[in-house]
């Protein structure tokens, strides 16, 4: 019988899980199948953390817009709807940067709505 040699398309795959999962504790570093398990659920919590970074600046942004239209007496959904109907069409993180950092700009936006 002839010895007849192994194709390299699985060696190729389980080298490329071992070498993302480089750095993990013990076993998830070393056997192929952890290492291909603990790479699928890494990539997974990467993605879902990136969707709830965004989620997170957001919710800050609208905090900090919310924040400084009260100091003028005025509210955070009022004043972004003013802003709407006079189509003043800036996002929350530019409206959330002008008022942390420039007030006279924010407070021209805010006598206008």
């Amino acid at each position: 019988m002839v010895k007849v040699k192994r194709g390299k398309v699985a060696a190729v795959r389980r080298k490329k899980f071992l070498k993302l999962a480089k750095g993990y504790v013990g076993s998830h570093s070393r056997l192929s199948i952890m290492a291909m398990e603990q790479v699928v659920q890494g990539l997974q919590f990467a993605y879902i953390g990136r969707k709830l970074k965004k989620r997170n600046f957001r919710r800050i942004w609208i905090y900090r817009i919310n924040a400084a239209s009260r100091a003028r007496k005025n509210v955070y959904s009022k004043f972004i709807g003013c802003l709407r109907n006079l189509n003043i069409l800036l996002n929350r993180k530019i409206l959330s940067f002008l008022a942390f950092n420039d007030l006279s700009i924010f407070n021209l936006l805010e006598r206008k709505s």
